[in-house]
């Protein structure tokens, strides 16, 4: 019932064929981190992939958002929760964070800046009470690039909630993790043909880029 044990495995390199060319922009883009907290983390194996290339890529994503005033919002669960704030985790999931601090705390190498925005998530999609969709509003902002853990879980249940609020969303195939090779992939694959585009960290910052500089 708790998060299993994740072998190693190649971060994918192929991206599934996208059904939309929707593509970021600096000025409508806000650039989700999710979940990428201690407890969830120690289920990869240190030092390996896919974990290697997942800290680098959601690093370089931030930077190049941060640079070019892209908002950066992370998303993390709270610890030792009440079964009522469980819920149906409960059920599938366990108890999940326990009362050690650390257990919630984003990943010190990628721990919240200021300005940064972080929000308490309870359920899979980062939408799901908290205040993703009205900081959004507020900021005229109408795209979602998501990257953090897992895939199959959260990023991709926030992928399709972007989709059905008619945001834009962008799950970055190379700053995501999974269980594994096959959920990872089928996470890419849904996302490409039903909700998102996916694409790569290196492609997402070229059109950024691209787009702050009027290419």
């Amino acid at each position: 019932m708790a998060i299993p044990s994740i072998q190693p495995y190649p971060m994918p390199s192929d991206l599934p064929t996208n059904r939309v060319e929707w593509r970021p922009e600096a000025d409508r883009a806000v650039l989700l981190v999710h979940d990428m907290q201690n407890y969830f983390l120690r289920a990869f194996p240190a030092g390996q992939s896919p974990t290697v290339e997942l800290m680098s890529n959601v690093l370089a994503l931030r930077e190049r958002c941060a640079d070019l005033g892209v908002p950066v919002v992370y998303s993390a669960q709270p610890g030792a929760q009440s079964a009522e704030q469980r819920g149906l985790l409960l059920d599938f999931w366990g108890d999940g964070i326990g009362q050690d601090p650390w257990e919630a705390r984003i990943t010190d190498e990628l721990a919240p800046r200021r300005g940064d925005v972080l929000l308490t998530k309870w359920r899979y999609s980062a939408y799901q009470r908290t205040g993703l969709a009205e900081l959004m509003a507020e900021q005229g902002r109408d795209q979602l690039i998501v990257c953090g853990i897992y895939a199959h879980i959260g990023v991709l249940m926030t992928a399709c909630e972007a989709f059905m609020r008619d945001v834009q969303a962008f799950v970055v195939a190379d700053a995501v993790a999974d269980f594994s090779l096959e959920h990872h992939r089928m996470a890419l694959t849904y996302a490409a043909e039903r909700c998102a585009v996916t694409v790569t960290t290196l492609q997402v910052s070229r059109a950024l880029s691209a787009e702050v500089a009027g290419v």
